[in-house]
């Protein structure tokens, strides 16, 4: 059997993105910051309203799988897309990434390959309003064992938690990957799938879950904390491993009864932090699966972070591989 560094299951989802000023968030009822669940009609109002934007393959999960290849990592992912353009971007942006995608797409007549509309404002925060179209409808029978099975690392993304069908398929493949001695990561994607879901996670976690990623808000939401350090503390007490980002602060890894603060890696500009949670957990993920201890893996996380802020979009420009080895941080 080909053995994968990681595999990824999440949404399949096209990124649009744009910028726009405070004064056009406020018009459409946008929560600066966050990301809300839109239908179908919302959708096309939206973009009908934006300026000019960029369409690239996303999708919190799959954004993470694509840093893992760009480290140099084997990566696969899983993901339900529709038989329409936007499923054909999806497919054609990840294979070319390097990345192992063979969930067959919908039939026609179901609902539309997913979107994400990604408003950027100047200061380069990323208010996004989803459309999931046909992404969590992905069953527990479309869940490739063999793949699961062969990764040293199954990534659950958090985002996809919103439909039965999809939980069943986290919980089929957190049981793939557990029969086969591998471990499997969640991160929990936004503060307000917390509250959707919070005793579920912490069920999931305290049964399932070996490598947890979470930002200062998604972690104090978990706990029901306004603390930090409380959340902080709780997490490590109910996982053998977390990476909790605090933006500009860094992160901080716990693990082993240990915590390791790891500097956010310096960027010249910040232009648009859509996916840096999302790099940082590539940058984490490879370190770990290739063996690399926990400060190493936290610095390629930050890395990549780094990398992903200083650009539209969630996709590396840069091969992540090439700046890791430039700073030392690979061979």
């Amino acid at each position: 059997m080909q053995q994968y560094d990681v595999v990824g299951i999440g949404n399949a989802i096209v990124d649009i993105i744009g910028r726009c000023d405070e004064a056009f968030l406020t018009k459409h009822g946008c929560a600066k910051g966050s990301m809300q669940l839109v239908d179908a009609a919302a959708v096309a109002k939206l973009y009908g309203d934006m300026g000019p934007a960029v369409e690239i393959s996303g999708g919190s999960g799959a954004n993470t799988i694509v840093g893992v290849a760009s480290f140099g990592g084997k990566a696969g992912f899983i993901g339900k897309t529709a038989n329409d353009q936007f499923g054909e971007v999806f497919g054609h942006d990840i294979r070319t990434a390097g990345v192992t995608f063979k969930t067959p797409p919908a039939p026609k007549g179901s609902e539309p390959t997913g979107r994400c509309l990604v408003l950027v404002t100047p200061d380069g925060q990323r208010t996004m309003n989803t459309f999931l179209g046909v992404s969590p409808q992905l069953g527990g029978g479309e869940v490739d064992a063999d793949l699961v099975a062969s990764a040293r690392i199954v990534y659950l993304e958090g985002y996809l938690f919103d439909r039965p069908e999809a939980k069943a398929a986290f919980r089929q493949a957190a049981n793939i990957a557990a029969k086969a001695g591998r471990q499997v990561a969640l991160s929990l994607s936004d503060s307000f799938c917390v509250d959707r879901h919070r005793a579920e996670f912490l069920d999931l976690i305290r049964s399932s879950i070996d490598i947890l990623f979470a930002n200062e808000a998604e972690i104090t939401s978990l706990y029901e904390t306004k603390s930090f350090d409380e959340a902080a503390r709780r997490a490590a007490a109910d996982t053998k491993l977390a990476a909790l980002t605090r933006s500009e602060k860094g992160s901080v890894i716990l693990g082993g009864g240990k915590s390791i603060a790891i500097p956010a890696a310096s960027v010249a500009k910040v232009v648009d932090t859509t996916g840096a949670g999302d790099l940082y957990a590539a940058g984490f993920l490879f370190g770990i699966a290739t063996g690399r201890d926990l400060e190493t893996s936290g610095r390629l996380g930050s890395l990549a972070a780094a990398e992903i802020i200083s650009h539209i979009g969630a996709r590396p420009e840069t091969k992540l591989q090439d700046l890791a080895r430039a700073k030392g941080l690979l061979a």
